[in-house]
């Protein structure tokens, strides 16, 4: 048994850091959260090229879903949400 034993704590890692001015999130700062990023916009124009010609409520319903998955990652993902205007004051 070791004398020293290195205990980790889990941390939280952030994959959408919070802006500095004004609320949410800004550029991701991992890899994970660029997956996120590109997948939405990959998702979102595969939904503008099948939905929009055929199915125009569908593409809605379908963007307001992938906007809420995105918002949802980015709160459990990201800093925590809140109005930041300038440097941080904690």
């Amino acid at each position: 048994m070791p004398i020293f034993s290195i205990v980790q704590t889990p941390e939280k890692k952030i994959w959408f850091p919070a802006k500095r001015y004004g609320w949410g999130w800004g550029i991701p700062s991992c890899w994970q959260g660029w997956a996120v990023i590109i997948a939405f916009y990959l998702l979102l124009g595969i939904a503008v090229l099948l939905l929009i010609p055929h199915h125009p409520a569908h593409f809605v319903f379908a963007c307001i879903v992938l906007t809420a998955a995105l918002v949802a990652i980015g709160y459990f993902k990201g800093e925590k949400p809140r109005w930041r205007w300038g440097k941080k004051q904690d």
